[in-house]
């Protein structure tokens, strides 16, 4: 009767370690996923850029802005700013209407396209002098040149901080 209970005994000590060594291999599964990553970065920095998500919509915007030939764009990081409406303005002008509208249309293809992300609002696309694309953390305005000037946003935000663009 004795060699009974010794093999229940012994059966529960092998049983917790049998489930602690699938733990383990799930944990090395999940760490060779990693791995995996990192080597792709690695290998081609280019695939991978780190900036947060309303950084990288801001540099969206800019580069749809670019697309058509937009005229003095600038990006103004407003995270700092503690009245700011936004994370980030990203702002444009051209020299008509067309243009401004061209720009405001290709700153709404090229975010959908890349970020697959739509406008909470939109505002100007019935004078075309001045568009308003709002994505929440990031604005983006599309002036006629005149407009432009006379509303001075960037003078209005001059403690915003202006993050350097170049297009591609």
């Amino acid at each position: 009767m004795a060699k009974t209970p010794a093999k229940k005994v012994s059966a529960k000590k092998a049983a917790p370690k049998k489930a602690a060594a699938k733990k383990v291999t799930a944990k090395k599964a999940v760490a060779k996923k990693v791995s995996a990553k990192k080597a792709v970065t690695e290998k081609n920095p280019k695939i991978v850029s780190i900036m947060d998500p309303a950084t990288l919509l801001a540099i969206t915007v800019a580069q749809g802005m670019y697309e058509k030939k937009a005229e003095n764009i600038r990006i103004w990081d407003m995270r700092k700013i503690a009245s700011a409406p936004a994370d980030f303005f990203v702002i444009s002008s051209a020299d008509n209407d067309k243009k401004v509208e061209a720009i405001a249309k290709s700153v709404e293809d090229e975010v959908k396209k890349k970020l697959n992300e739509n406008p909470l609002h939109r505002e100007g696309y019935e004078n075309l002098e001045w568009i308003l694309v709002d994505y929440f953390n990031v604005v983006a305005h599309v002036f006629q040149e005149e407009k432009r000037e006379f509303y001075g946003i960037e003078q209005l935000w001059g403690d915003a901080i202006e993050v350097s663009f170049k297009g591609k």
